[in-house]
């Protein structure tokens, strides 16, 4: 068989997007440079990948499934032997791609991008974000070297460095009497109109810690998006619950105030997961090195709200 990365790689984000169209924009070549590379492929291993249907752009085969995650799987081979490749004259460099838990990337990453643009010049960054399922989808595809997420429901194909310890805490707006405690209870904010933040394994997490209580949060509200929850807790419709604070956070912040729950028994911790049986390339290795020393230096603490002083 004589096939290019190049063609693999068109072939690949073919079947992802599942459009001959939106292949050729991503990669930024003709949409006959992508047909002939699918043609090619399939001509070479004497079967379909796709099926082809005019205006639903292409569906991958009962063995076009299983082709794609085993050129998905090749193609971050590649890109770890390039990066590995380039970092042999002794200097970190290539490129690092990341994925982050989207309520926690506003606040969590800016140190970690200053201290790598600054550690590791050479070292450059791709950023994704999404939902804790669509992150891990995006590490199980070898789109990404690693994710930043919490330690709930990862498999045991996953490493984890843990971070730092999340414990959740209420938002609650600063013109309510409640923000003037030191804490709060489940059983106090259960009274109150709360604004859900409503994402995959997120929602049951959060129902979860009060119906271990045999509680039953009255839910006002819901939003996939942890800014508009803090917008409507700032427009005083109620409370939320959250795990990392949000960005420039202060104080004496006169919008809202973060209260630690004094009784929260159940603490995820938020850390790095990578592929257990992928060989790390050596920039990818230095970025999660420079994040420990980071969590060493306590340049995440500020992050999490605890009833600890």
């Amino acid at each position: 068989m004589n096939f290019t990365l190049k063609q693999l790689r068109y072939v690949e984000a073919a079947g992802r997007l599942g459009s001959i169209a939106k292949a050729a924009v991503e990669v930024s070549i003709s949409q006959s440079s992508i047909t002939a590379a699918i043609d090619a492929l399939e001509a070479s291993l004497d079967y379909g990948l796709f099926v082809r249907t005019p205006a639903k752009g292409v569906q991958p085969t009962s063995a076009g499934r299983k082709s794609l995650q085993l050129i998905r799987n090749f193609l971050n081979q590649a890109q770890q032997f390039e990066a590995e490749l380039q970092s042999q004259g002794g200097d970190d460099a290539g490129l690092v791609s990341i994925a982050c838990y989207a309520t926690a990337a506003p606040a969590f990453l800016p140190p970690i991008l200053r201290s790598i643009t600054e550690n590791f010049p050479g070292i450059s960054i791709k950023v994704m974000e999404g939902d804790m399922m669509s992150i891990m989808d995006y590490l199980n595809n070898g789109e990404v070297d690693l994710v930043f997420t919490y330690d709930t429901h990862l498999p045991d194909a996953q490493s984890f460095e843990p971070l730092f310890d999340a414990p959740p805490y209420a938002l609650v707006p600063a013109s309510e009497a409640i923000s003037a405690q030191n804490s709060v209870t489940f059983a106090e904010l259960s009274c109150r109109p709360m604004i859900m933040l409503d994402l995959p394994y997120t929602r049951d997490y959060f129902l979860g810690l009060f119906k271990e209580r045999r509680l039953e949060p009255n839910v006002v509200h819901s939003t996939r998006s942890a800014e508009i929850a803090k917008a409507l807790v700032e427009g005083e419709f109620g409370y939320t619950i959250l795990n990392i604070r949000p960005r420039n956070y202060i104080t004496n912040d006169t919008r809202y105030k973060a209260l630690p729950i004094s009784d929260s028994s159940e603490v995820p911790v938020f850390g790095i997961a990578t592929a257990s049986n992928v060989r790390q390339p050596k920039n990818v290795r230095s970025f999660i090195r420079d994040c420990v020393e980071l969590r060493e230096k306590g340049a995440f603490d500020a992050l999490t709200v605890s009833t600890n002083p």
